[in-house]
């Protein structure tokens, strides 16, 4: 999983930001795509994720870089309303610099080339976007590049795996001809179809 392109994450991070202002305080015990994360968990995870890639970004490692992210459940910040979208800010920036796309870095306790923490990168915030979204009942359209490298490099990780399966869980199938962000979510481990739970 190489030879990844670089492209601009700041179109996909102000997605993911504006998202997540319109969440309610009500919705964030809510259950999500993620079975072990409600909004809240997800949230949390999203905050931290962004610390950690800019990180790689900057190749600045570390505590943040070095922490396997199921080690333990994601804990939201208590001012996550203003953290959250500043270090999604500063994700984009980092990765402005053409040199977080070379060389290696490490992210999650993983070490890894800078294009492929990239896609990594890109990834995390596409998919999890689209888990906000699809928890919180909002309208969810990607940024197109960061869609494409998300979608590539789930692609490349289902092939690596010989038993079929995704880097997030096993591969739901999805048509061919299906949107290119259904077949990403797919890839992830997820059914595009996934609707919250009906309140009784």
């Amino acid at each position: 999983m190489t030879d990844m392109r670089t492209f601009d994450l700041g179109p996909q991070t102000r997605i993911v930001a504006r998202l997540a202002a319109a969440v309610p305080d009500a919705a964030l015990a809510d259950r999500t795509p993620c079975p072990a994360y409600t909004v809240g968990d997800l949230l949390g995870h999203l905050t931290g994720l962004a610390v950690a890639f800019r990180d790689a970004a900057r190749k600045d490692l570390g505590s943040t870089t070095d922490t396997d992210p199921g080690s333990a459940a994601p804990a939201l910040p208590v001012h996550w309303r203003e953290e959250l979208p500043a270090v999604l800010g500063e994700l984009a920036e980092a990765w402005t610099d053409p040199a977080a796309w070379t060389g290696m870095t490490r992210a999650g306790g993983v070490d890894l080339p800078g294009d492929v923490a990239g896609a990594v990168a890109a990834d995390e915030l596409v998919v999890h976007g689209w888990d906000l979204a699809r928890a919180t009942g909002q309208e969810y359209a990607p940024d197109p590049a960061a869609l494409t490298a998300s979608h590539a490099f789930l692609l490349a990780a289902a092939a690596e795996n010989d038993r079929g399966g995704g880097i997030f869980g096993p591969v739901v199938p999805v048509p061919d001809d299906a949107p290119l962000l259904d077949r990403a979510v797919g890839l992830s481990g997820r059914d595009p179809g996934w609707k919250p739970p009906a309140s009784p």
